[in-house]
């Protein structure tokens, strides 16, 4: 991929740059530069994973993207690198073919494979709040939606659309509900040190195989502004019930790879999952590089047991 095409998905609008494909708005800032220049020391060692892949000759599925491609900073085109599948271009050819859309609506049907091939997340078509919210009621038997006309007391206001992260905190009952919007019961999920705790699980066949505990300053807590992130074990993070209704809630969402967002409400101990994306950044920039490397390398190594297993 060349830069050219890189910088085709970016567009500066208004003194920010905006995300052409999910409408996300960056503010091109110090902060930035630095997540930047984070990012391409990981990008570095990734590279260099990928180099001795290629040197060593490692046996290697095939895997191709539909409709899109990832760019190097979404977590499957490092860990794809890093367990040694090899990308290629002609869909019908590829041991592995994964729905690529960071759409939150999508409508891609499965293309034209060859016998055996591995079709992943083209089950997953919509990644809305409120059929992240409906998905998550199926799996954990509790409700995270709350009508916004009778709920009374805070509650969380968001758009339905992925990666808006405008998120905030109002009082209910109103008197009518702001169309786009979905409205969900606010979880309190705040740790000592004034900070808000996210558990970022990635999934790999459905099953949770890493957790990133993202934190956050509480006034910031529906931005994606992490101080600090720890590399974590599904196991030590939830419970084993938990975890089942993490593969439920995957089942339901059609979601073979990604990540999920779990909440743990600091009151009932209840978990309530938020958010879902089929098109998982990561790892997060705020995750030490030494943390980036261990994720990459359980995920790849999970990834190939799952998808790939006959040709390790």
């Amino acid at each position: 991929m060349s830069g050219r095409m890189w910088i085709s998905d970016f567009k500066i609008e208004e003194g920010v740059i905006l995300v052409k494909k999910t409408g996300a708005r960056i503010v091109p800032d110090l902060a930035l530069l630095h997540s930047i220049f984070t990012w391409f020391c990981f990008y570095f060692f990734v590279q260099t994973w990928r180099t001795w892949r290629l040197i060593t000759g490692h046996k290697r599925p095939t895997m191709a993207f539909f409709p899109d491609k990832p760019r190097p900073w979404y977590f499957i085109w490092s860990v794809m690198h890093v367990s040694g599948a090899k990308l290629v271009e002609d869909v019908s050819t590829a041991d592995i073919v994964m729905q690529f859309d960071d759409s939150t609506e999508t409508c891609n049907a499965p293309p034209k494979v060859k016998a055996g091939a591995r079709v992943l997340n083209f089950g997953c078509t919509d990644i809305s709040k409120s059929r992240v919210a409906a998905a998550f009621e199926t799996a954990a038997g509790y409700s995270l939606a709350v009508d916004p006309l009778t709920c009374k007391g805070r509650m969380v206001e968001k758009a339905e659309a992925n990666a808006a992260h405008d998120g905030r905190v109002i009082e209910g009952p109103l008197d009518e509900a702001v169309p786009g919007k979905v409205y969900q019961r606010l979880i309190d999920n705040e740790i000592p040190g004034g900070l808000v705790e996210d558990l970022r699980c990635c999934l790999v066949g459905g099953t949770p195989i890493i957790v990133f505990r993202k934190r956050r300053p509480l006034a910031r807590r529906f931005l994606n502004e992490n101080v600090e992130v720890l590399l974590d074990e599904p196991k030590n993070c939830y419970s084993p019930d938990e975890i089942r209704v993490i593969e439920r809630f995957a089942a339901e969402i059609g979601l073979d790879w990604g990540g999920v967002d779990v909440l743990r409400d600091r009151e009932t101990g209840r978990i309530y999952i938020v958010d879902a994306n089929k098109t998982d950044m990561g790892p997060p920039v705020a995750l030490k590089l030494g943390g980036k490397l261990r994720a990459t390398r359980r995920m790849a190594r999970a990834f190939a047991e799952t998808f790939a297993s006959k040709k390790r």
